[in-house]
């Protein structure tokens, strides 16, 4: 493809800011950077107009990884001379030991950590028991009254708790979550575009944040990847592999990379707010880039040859894993 464009915005929800269509990860992604290599990247990002970050504290849950990612964030961001006004701050807070570990202390530790004041968002995700959704609701719009952030969204959340989450809050007269937080990919495509998460989306009663798309690098070429990577619900990981040799295949033919047709799939979706990805080198933030224009000029075309290889039919339909 031709010379990347800047990146476009789209609204995150009823009521939510525009944001840039890409948004950049922490999840085992600066705390692999060497410091001046991350400051580099961080400036191109912003310069590119890519200033959405999505930015967690992961020493929490069965999972805790004492992960000092965060921290380095808000250490890069200082060193590159960005102003808290130049990116939008997508924090998270964990229901994993909720409420045991309060959505206060979680958002003090959490805006410490970085070295800032509030985020601009959060989302609010992962659980193993089903957690109290009035109790949620409540607790998220207390911290958006104090301040801490402005909008939410849920992540991996069952579909019923998020139809109660919505109606909690219109009862009460609260903020609703605005978006949700998903993994969506060209093989891993059900939960979005479902029955249960996909009405809200079509009828833009939520905005769609899409996460892993590429299914931990494998649809980008990396078929086994050596770093951790994200769940696999429904075990269909090994059927991803093999659709990722199609995906190459496609790509080829449109002179363009996985990377970029991975993205490009989900732009095309109108539901898509922002997709999120993890980069540690320039070079893939370049090559994401041209996305864009690939989307722009066959993003329609490309879900049509990609459709075949929609991997995860009827798997984690609503969000159960």
């Amino acid at each position: 493809m031709g010379e990347a464009s800047r990146v476009p915005v789209r609204q995150l929800g009823p009521g939510g800011p525009q944001v840039p269509l890409f948004g950049l990860g922490s999840w085992n992604t600066w705390d692999r950077m060497e410091f001046d290599d991350a400051v580099a990247l961080l400036r191109r990002a912003v310069e590119a107009g890519a200033t959405l970050f999505d930015v967690a504290h992961y020493n929490f849950g069965p999972h805790a990884e004492q992960a000092r990612t965060d921290i380095i964030f808000g250490e890069v961001v200082r060193a590159a001379g960005l102003a808290r006004a130049d990116y939008h701050l997508c924090g998270k807070l964990w229901l994993w030991e909720y409420p045991t570990t309060t959505f206060e202390s979680q958002m003090t530790t959490s805006l410490e950590r970085i070295g800032v004041e509030k985020a601009d968002s959060v989302v609010v995700g992962d659980y193993m028991s089903p957690p109290d959704i009035p109790a949620v609701v409540t607790d998220v719009n207390d911290q958006i009254a104090k301040g801490r952030f402005d909008v939410w969204g849920v992540n991996n959340w069952v579909a019923k708790d998020l139809e109660a989450a919505l109606a909690f809050a219109d009862k009460e007269g609260l903020t609703p979550p605005s978006f949700a937080q998903l993994k969506y990919s060209i093989a891993r495509r059900t939960m979005a575009e479902g029955e249960y998460y996909g009405e809200y989306f079509k009828s833009g009663k939520l905005a769609l944040q899409a996460s892993d798309v590429f299914e931990g690098g494998i649809l980008a070429g990396r078929k086994f990847p050596e770093r951790k990577i994200g769940a696999d619900p429904g075990g269909i990981r090994d059927a991803i592999r093999e659709a990722a040799d199609k995906v190459a295949e496609i790509a080829a033919r449109h002179d363009a990379t996985a990377a970029q047709v991975a993205i490009a799939f989900c732009l095309a979706n109108p539901a898509v707010a922002n997709v999120l990805f993890g980069v540690s080198r320039i070079g893939q933030l370049e090559d994401n880039l041209g996305a864009i224009e690939l989307a722009a000029a066959h993003g329609e075309e490309l879900r049509t040859e990609l459709e075949p290889l929609w991997t995860d039919r009827g798997v984690n339909a609503d969000g159960s894993w």
